[in-house]
């Protein structure tokens, strides 16, 4: 099995926010590594700075930054830079967060690696953060920035603060650095109907988790050892500063949510709205800075629509657009999921994909003379098609009304039709792929014994995944049978005919996967794996004959 690729992100922010011909002049030097994704550049005039984000594989995603970082300071002169963010340096921070198939501590010697080039070859001083913390007091990002750039050439001069990297020497152009390896974070503005800095941080001090200091009749208040006693706030694992947007004429509180498993998007900008309330203010709407995780967006949808007491079994399109909605993402500037959501904005197959086709289009694909879409993409579909009926009578159910009780089970089971659907819906496209591999395997040279075996080798290996693709829409579109089995049984009576039509789908859809997978497993050369493989087909069809025959007596009689 081949290993896992190391796929790790980037988000280098840079002091410049006005001059887009900077801006781009650094994120060229990003684009020309090869293996690096640019994913998302985010200007920002009144903070006079810029967040960019690429992915990549670890090694050319160093490069990159170095060679990002090296043209930063070439271009920017912090002794000359004014903006809202604290900042300290040209390229102020410089996060490695590890996205698949690598581990935080391999991070870790990556962005030290990083670290120790920055210092010695740019003489940029660096300081490790989060992870990648060589102390324990240099953890936290704001600790380290302190003082910022106009406090950093007193600040360099005292022994706690010498760098990581690079000599103790206070470099008036570039300032400093901070680079380190952290889990994703998501920077995350809250809209208020305020101009009032000064009210926006009373909100952001309620949320962060270092809240606030102590005070008593206007004092602060001091323990034992003479420091400052501190109310937490409400959330864990949140930064959170207010500050006026001139651009916008508000104020926000802005957030960054470091653990966004320990507190979600959807609950800061709850709670946000609460704290801004009893504060006698309103949040009118939110904006993502940078990417965001598509499971956030997806948390969000199934939160909003379960505080109105509805079903969270609506698709993946639709729980985002619900959470747009819910916090008004698009109250400053127009919400593109396929620019916001990291994994829609990775996804740039070059392809078509049969799934993005509309009815027409997909119809005209499979009447064409290609022999692909075929039996096996047409059976996944309808296959899905079975599933999306089963999961609508689940949804309608849920709406029913007197029937407010059932809610929770209903929309579970809209869950989980919507995911065989989605699961089924790939299926359709990789039934496709599976026939082109065994047609490029078919062109491969044989002029020599070698490529002869090779060749022969590649069709068989192409074959075996070609009946195994069938063989998985069988076993999902099986999958699809209880939940149209409940909901005969128990949906809304006036759904009752479009659940058993989604048993007619699957049924017809197993059926078909059958068929490809009898027909594949014929030009494989093992014959002891073909006959595992069809027999199982076999088995799966026969009970599902019986699951179809069944619900649609059940149709039958309760018609």
């Amino acid at each position: 099995m081949n290993k896992q690729q190391q796929i790790i992100e980037c988000v280098p922010n840079f002091s410049e926010g006005v001059d887009l011909n900077i801006i781009k002049q650094i994120t060229d030097e990003i684009e020309k590594v090869e293996g690096v994704k640019l994913l998302d550049v985010d200007p920002g005039k009144a903070t006079n700075r810029t967040v960019v984000t690429f992915v990549g594989e670890p090694q050319p995603v160093i490069d990159a930054a170095f060679l990002a970082i090296q043209k930063a300071a070439e271009l920017i002169d912090m002794s000359k830079h004014k903006g809202e963010h604290p900042r300290m340096g040209a390229t102020d921070v410089c996060p490695l967060i590890p996205i698949s198939g690598i581990t935080m501590e391999e991070a870790v010697e990556y962005a030290r690696q990083l670290g120790k080039r920055v210092g010695e070859q740019l003489n940029i001083p660096v300081y490790m953060y989060e992870s990648a913390a060589q102390k324990p007091d240099r953890q936290n990002l704001a600790t380290i920035r302190a003082g910022e750039y106009e406090g950093f050439a007193d600040k360099i001069k005292d022994a706690n603060w010498v760098p990581d990297f690079g000599a103790p020497v206070f470099n008036e152009k570039s300032g400093a650095t901070v680079i380190g390896a952290r889990d994703f974070l998501v920077a995350y503005n809250v809209n208020l109907n305020t101009n009032s800095t000064r009210r926006a941080n009373s909100v952001a001090f309620d949320l962060r988790e270092n809240g606030r200091v102590k005070e008593e009749n206007g004092k602060k208040v001091m323990d034992e050892n003479g420091t400052e006693v501190r109310e937490p706030g409400l959330l864990k694992s949140v930064k959170a500063i207010g500050w006026f947007i001139e651009e916008y004429g508000i104020a926000q509180i802005s957030m960054n949510l470091t653990n966004i498993n320990i507190t979600p998007l959807h609950i800061a900008f709850d709670t946000a709205v609460e704290r801004a309330h009893a504060r006698g203010m309103r949040v009118t709407g939110s904006e993502l800075v940078g990417l965001v995780p598509l499971k956030s967006m997806l948390d969000a949808g199934k939160y909003f629509l379960q505080k109105q007491k509805r079903s969270t079994g609506l698709s993946e399109g639709e729980l985002i657009r619900i959470a747009i909605k819910s916090m008004g993402l698009d109250e400053l500037a127009p919400f593109d999921p396929q620019k916001k959501i990291i994994e829609y904005v990775m996804n740039d197959t070059v392809s078509k994909r049969l799934i993005d086709m509309n009815l027409q289009q997909f119809a005209n694909e499979t009447a064409s003379e290609s022999p692909a879409p075929g039996g096996g993409s047409i059976s996944a579909y309808v296959a899905s098609l079975g599933a999306s009926l089963g999961t609508m009578v689940a949804n309608l159910s849920s709406h029913k009304k007197g029937w407010d009780a059932q809610i929770e089970m209903f929309s579970n089971w809209a869950e989980n039709g919507q995911q065989l659907k989605d699961d089924l819906l790939k299926l359709v496209d990789e039934d496709t792929i599976a026939f082109s591999k065994i047609m490029d395997a078919f062109g491969l040279p044989k002029n020599t014994d070698d490529e002869k075996k090779a060749r022969t080798a590649a069709i068989q290996s192409a074959t075996l995944y070609a009946t195994q693709i069938p063989l998985l829409t069988m076993k999902k579109g099986f999958e699809c049978y209880p939940l149209i089995r409940e909901m005969v049984n128990v949906g809304n009576p006036n759904s009752l005919s479009d659940a058993a039509v989604g048993a007619l789908c699957i049924r017809a859809a197993i059926y078909g996967a059958y068929l490809n997978v009898k027909i594949n497993a014929g030009g494989l050369k093992d014959k002891a794996t073909a006959e595992v493989m069809v027999n199982e087909a076999r088995e799966i069809l026969a009970k599902s004959n019986q699951e179809e025959a069944d619900i649609i007596r059940i149709t039958e009689e309760k018609m």
